[in-house]
């Protein structure tokens, strides 16, 4: 039986986002390119025999071997998806599939009328599961926290994109809380103000795995642009628009830092 996924987080930890968008465009993409590779099957029918004997034998061996293995992984990795468990070779082939899929489960988005955040907080949702699920400790000095610099307050007048501990931690944002985390546990921390920075903060510290905090279209391009790296993603709060003074989900966070690391769950105190 099909049971799902341990790892599986309510849809509230990822704004909303269901791994049924992810799970349904995914199979359609698969059913529709499965339609496009018929055509090595019809071609025979159109006279191929008459420029070489062996041509009809070609186009329908290519035709069925690429049905069934564009099925087989297809079904593969939305077992996967679902179970936490995979089949055999199902991780070399992930992120190749992730990777071909993706644009086009954007486009039949468009063309079906689902909003595109939808898309990506269940691509991020499906992200962290599988994560989750072929999760491996990493000591501090290799878990990097990766920001962008809008959770830093607007009005401040240090620059902390360089150095983080520029930070005054007045409390005027989530910096300092982060900051005094660190300070903890031991694990790198950096903001980065786009893309490309956040590529060369990678490249330099060379984690073993990352905490991307960000908004939905950054943690997509962030979590395919960083593979094989592990990249757990974090939607950021937005209560003042995107952009501007975000904010962050503190003991979520921390929860997931002590699981990188192997330390046992905080306990919580309830009083007497």
């Amino acid at each position: 039986m099909l049971y799902k996924s341990p790892h599986s987080l309510p849809p509230s930890d990822y704004g909303g986002g269901r791994k049924r968008y992810f799970i349904g465009l995914m199979g359609a993409s698969c059913l529709l390119l499965c339609l496009c590779l018929c055509i090595f099957l019809i071609l025979p029918w159109f006279g191929l025999d008459l420029l070489e004997w062996w041509l009809p034998r070609i186009s329908i061996t290519v035709g069925l071997c690429g049905i069934v293995i564009l099925s087989w992984l297809c079904l593969a990795l939305l077992i996967h998806v679902y179970t936490g468990r995979a089949f055999a070779g199902v991780y070399s082939i992930r992120h190749m599939t992730i990777r071909f899929f993706y644009p086009f489960m954007e486009l039949l988005a468009r063309l079906t009328g689902i909003e595109r955040d939808k898309l990506r907080r269940s691509f991020i949702k499906v992200n962290n599961e599988l994560l989750l699920a072929d999760f491996k400790q990493v000591t501090p000095d290799r878990l990097l926290l990766l920001l962008p610099h809008c959770v830093q307050n607007s009005r401040c007048p240090h620059r902390l994109t360089h150095n983080v501990d520029n930070c005054r931690r007045c409390g005027l944002c989530p910096i300092g809380a982060l900051l005094a985390m660190r300070d903890q546990y031991g694990f790198r921390f950096a903001i980065a103000s786009g893309g490309t920075i956040a590529r060369r903060i990678v490249t330099s510290l060379r984690p073993s795995a990352i905490i991307a905090i960000a908004c939905e279209r950054d943690l997509i391009s962030g979590i395919q642009d960083s593979y094989p790296l592990a990249v757990f993603g974090l939607l950021n709060e937005r209560p003042h628009g995107p952009c501007t003074d975000t904010l962050l989900p503190l003991s979520r966070l921390e929860s997931l830092v002590r699981l990188f690391l192997g330390l046992p769950p905080q306990e919580i105190s309830t009083g007497s």
